[in-house]
């Protein structure tokens, strides 16, 4: 039925006395095509058509095709346009079959190459699991077959429960209040065999905070706390991990503020030791065991953690029982960190301006005693600051009933520059009650140099005011020497000293 013959692109060319036939005739062999045309029906001749340009156009001389395939056999071509139409068809099939094997084969070359086996691989390990697995999480978790508002092993022995803290920031330390403020990660460890899933991989599964509500947490609380909140930007900061044999990490961001008992007997050089505490709410010891998961190991802290009044000292993890008489005992974790206050800040701001204030209230003893105003002012100016400096120390400390350190110090200076203004008032009167007694002396002794009237004299010796006017009208002569004087009248400021 057929010979050797090469169909080419751009026409087609046949072999052998069928070809050599068709040569001889041409124009009877495309009046023989276009009558085959005719009658065939529209639906029948639209798939010749097509399958007349397929194999025109896609393969050459040669056994090659356009797509780059190459084939060991070549694709016999119909030797006469008489053929039937249904061997056409199963030509065109065959033509098309072996295209199809040469880009599988094409394709199967470029595969084997190293770089896309490792990007398979590297697809296969990033693989989402959640476009696998079509379930939904309580089913993965069978959280639908248990009942999750009792412990693991209910009635059985104590579950525990390790914990551990990484501190992020300690926020503020409160004298006033006596408080401070911490924020922490707080992770708890347990295994719930309830929660045990089957892997192939033997990997752990993270889910966020909306799976502890439907599943069994610790019920630890902070004792002794004031306030105390779980982070919730942009969501809650809760993570839950669960682990194919049970074992589950329970991790959530905390900020809390808890009291801490301070003693400021040795204030502003004293150093205070506070405690965050944790415990169970329900479960006692005999239902839930809570321990540090690797000792002081399990607390962990920031190295960029600072306060502008305190030095952090240390950080350590104690733990002890805590009995209440109507419920019973109860594990407590303690977090325990000293603090040692900076005293440089006092210093400037206390001490300093103190001693400065009573060290201005001693320049008044050089002032004249004279000069009132002035050594007035001087004194209830002093008084005044040191009593402000006192004020502002105790608004910033709590209103315990112990003397301080610096309380000892602020009242001390106080009392100097108090007596520094009493000085002045005990001289102040003292002189004037001298004055008065030396007047009345002078009132009792006449002057015995013609003077018609006794002239007051001051203290000192020298004369008053009006004691020159009123020798204004006396000359020289008229006053007798003191050489010439017949007696020697007694001196009243030895009478004054010895009467006192």
């Amino acid at each position: 039925m057929f010979s050797e013959a090469k169909l080419v692109s751009n026409g087609q060319s046949f072999s052998g006395d069928e070809g050599k036939a068709l040569s001889a005739k041409p124009l009877e062999s495309l009046s023989n095509a276009s009558r085959w045309e005719r009658s065939v029906s529209d639906t029948d001749r639209r798939p010749a058509r097509h399958s007349r340009i397929r194999v025109d156009s896609m393969f050459k001389p040669g056994g090659s095709s356009t797509t780059g395939g190459h084939w060991s056999a070549e694709c016999p071509a119909p030797i006469s346009s008489k053929m039937p139409y249904f061997t056409k068809l199963l030509l065109l099939i065959f033509c098309l079959v072996l295209v199809v094997e040469s880009r599988k084969h094409r394709r199967r070359r470029w595969t084997s190459h190293p770089g896309v086996q490792r990007a398979r691989h590297i697809s296969k390990k990033n693989e989402d699991l959640t476009k696998a697995w079509k379930g939904k999480t309580e089913q993965l978790l069978k959280i639908d077959e248990h009942d999750f508002t009792m412990r693991p092993a209910f009635g059985g022995p104590a579950i525990p429960v390790g914990v551990d803290v990484q501190v992020e920031s300690l926020d503020s330390i409160s004298e006033v209040d006596m408080d401070f403020t911490m924020t922490l990660y707080l992770r708890h460890y347990w295994k719930d065999e309830r929660l045990s899933f089957s892997s192939t991989n033997n990997k752990s599964r993270t889910f966020d905070g909306r799976l502890v509500k439907k599943i069994w947490v610790p019920d630890v609380f902070f004792v002794h706390s004031k306030r105390s909140f779980i982070h919730d930007t942009t969501t809650d900061n809760i993570m839950l991990r669960v682990f194919p044999d049970g074992h589950v990490l329970y991790s959530m961001r905390v900020t809390v503020t808890a009291m801490c008992n301070m003693d400021f007997s040795r204030f502003p050089l004293d150093s205070q030791t506070c405690s965050l505490e944790l415990e169970s709410y329900a479960y006692t010891d005999e239902d839930l065991m809570l321990y540090w998961k690797n000792g002081n190991e399990s607390l962990k802290t920031d190295e960029r953690i600072s306060l502008s009044q305190f030095l952090i000292q240390k950080f350590h993890t104690t733990s002890r029982l805590a009995f209440y008489s109507s419920t019973g005992w109860y594990n407590r974790l303690y977090i325990n960190f000293t603090l040692r206050r900076h005293i440089f800040f006092f210093l400037l701001q206390t001490y300093f301006p103190a001693t400065l204030m009573v060290m201005l209230s001693w320049v008044s003893f050089w002032i004249d005693r004279r000069a009132v105003p002035a050594r007035v002012s001087l004194g209830i100016t002093t008084v005044l600051t040191m009593s402000t400096i006192i004020t502002g120390v105790n608004a910033s400390m709590p209103r315990v009933s112990y003397i301080k350190a610096v309380d000892i110090y602020l009242w001390v200076s106080f009392v100097f520059v108090f007596l520094s203004v009493l000085e002045y008032a005990a001289v102040n009167y003292l002189t004037t009650v001298q004055e008065r007694k030396e007047r009345k002396l002078r009132e009792r002794f006449s002057c015995s140099c013609g003077i018609p009237h006794s002239k007051t004299m001051m203290l000192d010796g020298n004369y008053s005011e009006s004691d020159a006017n009123s020798l204004a009208g006396y000359t020289r002569n008229q006053m007798v020497p003191e050489e010439e004087k017949p007696e020697k009248l007694p001196d009243p400021t030895n009478i004054l000293r010895g009467s006192a």
